[in-house]
């Protein structure tokens, strides 16, 4: 036995001296796509890219005089044509991979490594790329509607480009990246409150006040043209939001359905707030006053929607309801400005509401653990949100003026006076609405 047991064991030994070598010869395994979430995502996609396309361009086109209906709806169809190109050369790799904790590096420039077996988590990374590209088309269309009447379409053309890749992309790696370093602050942003909603709002005001008030504003009436359009934008917008929000969760799970539900109530919170706030001060409830609550209340919970309970998201839509009308009345009439179509007080105003509310009502039982605020116990939330607002904001807006006196210096902001008056859509692009 003695003899015998010698020989046994020396050959189990080798084989547990060999069984890790197998381990690392074996191939790793192959990651395995999740089907429901991939298809909730390309719908989620095709949702955002209605909200530009057509729902912005007509939110945006029926608030602005009849003579200028087409250059906006061009402006905002340009912009996202443009800006999803640039995604693709460019954006996507300085978002998206890890470079540096400020900006992404080249790796992925022309979508290099994408290919029909690229994954990103349990999706096909080309469907999260697509994904992606919709929020980096649309954010800077958004800006259109602090500039509409008056900026030059070759301007507008260059500065866009230039925007997406200067601003929009390394917030958005700071923010969504894993190496980003508001992500590793804490920073908490589930669809683009920060990333889209406060950079395009501070842009859209930079923009507005170098570029000047539109001729004869506060001296002539400027009426919006037809509201149905805006209306039917609203609805556009509001539809795709769900796409925009729950898609955001990357996946067809209860984070989604909440999503979901937190972002209808709170835009139909805040449609009710702007709606009687307006009523109370001017006697009348409007539909423009409605539609522009309803869009703030998507604003505001767009940070938050993956966070927060129903009953947050109903304080929040409430919040930003008043509070947005506030900043798109009275502080625009106080310090004068002419952002044309409230891009600031509505999305930058319910952005910073938003980011800042999801330090309050987040909560583990939505977000996980790393995801609680004040409510769940987590009091520094709040300031770490707030580092996130001016990190975003700082960033935009010297970035912003930086891009616009550099097109100011080559081809000119502003359309000429005469091009103005008689109308961009005949002046610029040869057609009218009739």
């Amino acid at each position: 036995m003695k003899h015998r047991s010698v020989p046994l064991l020396g050959a189990l030994l080798a084989t547990l001296a060999a069984a890790p070598a197998f381990a690392q010869d074996a191939p790793p395994p192959a990651p395995v796509i999740d089907g429901g979430g991939t298809a909730w995502l390309i719908t989620a996609t095709a949702l955002v890219l209605m909200m530009a396309v057509p729902g912005l361009a007509l939110f945006y086109g029926g608030m602005v005089r009849r003579k200028n209906v087409l250059s906006v709806l061009g402006q905002v169809l340009a912009t996202v044509a443009v800006c999803s190109l640039v995604w693709m050369v460019a954006g996507y790799s300085l978002a998206f991979t890890d470079g540096n904790p400020f900006v992404g590096g080249l790796d992925q420039v022309m979508l290099n490594g994408i290919g029909v077996d690229s994954v990103s988590g349990a999706i096909p990374e080309s469907v999260f790329m697509m994904f992606q590209m919709t929020f980096a088309a649309i954010t800077p269309a958004l800006i259109v509607g602090a500039f509409v009447d008056r900026m030059k379409f070759t301007a507008m053309l260059i500065f866009m480009p230039l925007w997406s890749l200067a601003v929009y992309a390394p917030i958005a790696h700071w923010v969504w990246q894993s190496n980003g370093f508001l992500f590793n602050e804490g920073v908490l942003d589930f669809a683009g409150g920060t990333v889209v909603h406060v950079n395009a709002g501070v842009a859209g005001l930079v923009a507005c006040l170098m570029i000047g008030k539109r001729t004869g504003y506060r001296q002539e009436p400027m009426p919006p043209h037809n509201l149905v359009l805006t209306l039917i934008g609203t609805g556009l917008l509001w539809v795709g939001w769900f796409g925009f929000n729950a898609g955001s969760a990357l996946a067809a799970d209860g984070r989604a359905g909440m999503a979901m539900a937190t972002t209808h109530i709170a835009a139909a919170a805040a449609a009710v707030a702007w709606m009687f706030a307006e009523w109370a001060t001017h006697g009348k409830p409007s539909l423009l006053g409605m539609a522009s609550g309803a869009v703030a209340g998507l604003v505001a919970i767009t940070p938050a929607c993956g966070f927060v309970l129903p009953g947050g998201a109903l304080v929040i839509g409430l919040v930003a309801g008043i509070v947005c009308y506030w900043g798109a009345t009275w502080l625009k009439n106080a310090l004068g400005y002419d952002d044309s179509l409230d891009v600031f007080g509505v999305h930058g105003i319910g952005g910073i509401v938003g980011a800042l509310l999801t330090g309050v009502f987040a909560v583990g039982a939505v977000g996980g653990d790393a995801a609680r605020g004040l409510i769940d116990g987590n009091a520094a939330q709040v300031w770490i949100q707030v580092k996130g607002i001016l990190w975003t904001a700082g960033w935009c807006a010297v970035a912003t003026a930086a891009i616009l006196f550099l097109v100011k210096l080559t081809v000119g902001l502003r359309v000429e006076r005469e091009t103005e008056v008689e109308g961009l859509d005949l002046a610029i692009h040869g057609e009218v609405v009739q």
